[in-house]
């Protein structure tokens, strides 16, 4: 008996539960010090003092983003980096405008829950489900039509309507981060070996390279 005791005391004093979230508010507002010298897991208050009406406002969202690129389409983002006064409450948003058959290419927010409602066009999403069931769940959504993207799951959406297509994102993180899957696999810095790339698509590496390239 004493030993089996002791066997689950080292076990309690060798193991820790690990919860991550965005840190809650103990204040009124924490609006964000971009200044600071301080590393902190997250962003320095600034002193309420020197806090303005400013650091809540964020403007520009009315206007269209440029989709004059490979995928035809951009995301303007509104976290904490862009609107102070987001952070410690756990929220951000985007606008994400797309050219006919534009695609936000499949990519992850490993901190954030994404809501998502289109306000003109037509969007194929869809997100995929984790290991080893891989099962892609997608709809075709329609002008006022809301979906719902779970935190860390590769997600896109493509317009598949004849015009430009707008939609509004909210993320349940004041900084969600951003993994676009294309670009982490075949632009990182420096490059992943072709070797291992070419094993894990199941190709040669001069297909590989041939991707980099792109990247």
């Amino acid at each position: 008996m004493a030993s089996r005791l002791l066997l689950v005391g080292l076990l309690l004093a060798t193991c820790s539960l690990a919860l991550a979230s965005d840190p809650s508010p103990l204040q009124d507002f924490c609006v964000a010090d971009p200044d600071s010298e301080v590393l902190v897991n997250g962003v320095v208050c600034k002193d309420p003092k020197d806090v303005k009406a400013e650091d809540f406002l964020f403007r520009g969202l009315q206007r269209m983003g440029n989709t004059s690129n490979a995928v035809g389409s951009n995301v303007t983002a509104v976290t904490v980096n862009e609107l102070a006064g987001l952070n410690t409450f756990g929220i951000s948003m985007a606008r994400i405008d797309f050219a006919p058959w534009g695609l936000n290419a499949p990519h992850t927010h490993p901190r954030a829950t994404e809501i998502l409602t289109v306000i003109e066009g037509s969007l194929l999403v869809g997100f995929v489900t984790s290991n080893t069931e891989n099962r892609l769940i997608t709809k075709v959504l329609q002008k006022g039509d809301v979906f719902v993207f779970p935190q860390g799951l590769i997600h896109f959406q493509q317009n598949v309507g004849k015009g430009y297509a707008l939609a509004i994102a909210g993320l349940s993180s004041q900084n969600p981060g951003v993994i676009t899957i294309a670009n982490a696999v075949f632009g990182s810095n420096p490059d992943i070996s072709r070797d291992i790339l070419a094993k894990a698509f199941q190709t040669n590496v001069n297909v590989i390279k041939q991707i980099q390239s792109k990247f």
